[in-house]
């Protein structure tokens, strides 16, 4: 896969134009681009290529997009943007439960698609960015809350000082609590640290997100240690009582 100032992608589809149409939005985006039109080679490019972003059809030849985004989080933690074929609820959850960070329906614009893409890789460099400045100024972005600790720079999560293993959406939604401790942030706010403003990303991600780190937490959603949903707003973290 070519080197760009911008990032790498690995664009799976079947459709060949609208491949071509994602390639070369992206492309003209200043992204190093690779596609391909099946799932077995999709995660063989994954391994090979270590894109920083994989933007995955799921109905595809071979194996489907569920099990290529299965198969891919076992080895990567690269950001993946699942395109559905239908406005279909139960296709985004189960793309979001396995791993994927976003998700477009089709029809789609492919300016927003990029835009997608971008605010991914904004992410990605401003974590680093963090880690950096964190490494230097001692304790900076590092949050005890109970026995749950958040090391921005490391990038790492604990309890009871076991590790937690999550993607990197997972993450930065819990650290975005762990920075704002006690404080009630809504969904919308949750979007614009995490995802990026200007991006319309559907608040229902948030919910499906934080669905997952609280499972990973082992945590009880009706009787909630950490994380608490506030009804009407979005989610608090807060010590044990």
């Amino acid at each position: 896969m070519a080197d760009s100032t911008s990032g790498r992608v690995l664009v799976v589809e079947d459709e060949p134009d609208l491949a071509r149409l994602v390639g070369d939005y992206l492309r003209n985006a200043n992204f190093g681009v690779e596609v391909v039109s099946d799932g077995l080679e999709a995660v063989e490019a994954v391994r090979e290529h270590s894109p920083d972003v994989l933007v995955l059809d799921i109905g595809l030849p071979g194996i489907d997009g569920f099990e290529v985004l299965r198969q891919v989080r076992v080895f990567s933690e690269c950001h993946v943007l699942v395109l559905t074929a239908r406005d279909d609820e139960v296709d985004k959850i189960v793309g979001l439960s396995l791993g994927a960070d976003d998700y477009v329906t089709k029809p789609f614009s492919p300016r927003e698609l990029v835009a997608r893409v971008q605010s991914m890789m904004r992410r990605a460099r401003s974590s680093s960015a963090a880690a950096v400045q964190a490494s230097v100024e001692s304790g900076l972005g590092r949050y005890a809350i109970g026995e749950l600790e958040v090391d921005e720079a490391a990038r790492e999560v604990r309890i009871a000082g076991l590790p937690v293993v999550l993607t990197k959406t997972e993450f930065d939604l819990l650290a975005s609590l762990a920075a704002h401790p006690n404080q009630a942030l809504s969904r919308r706010q949750l979007i614009e640290m995490v995802w990026g403003g200007g991006v319309m990303s559907d608040e229902h991600l948030v919910d499906v997100h934080l669905a997952r780190v609280r499972r990973k937490l082992g945590e009880d959603a009706a009787n909630p240690t950490y994380i608490h949903t506030v009804r009407g707003i979005g989610y608090r973290m807060a010590a044990p009582a």
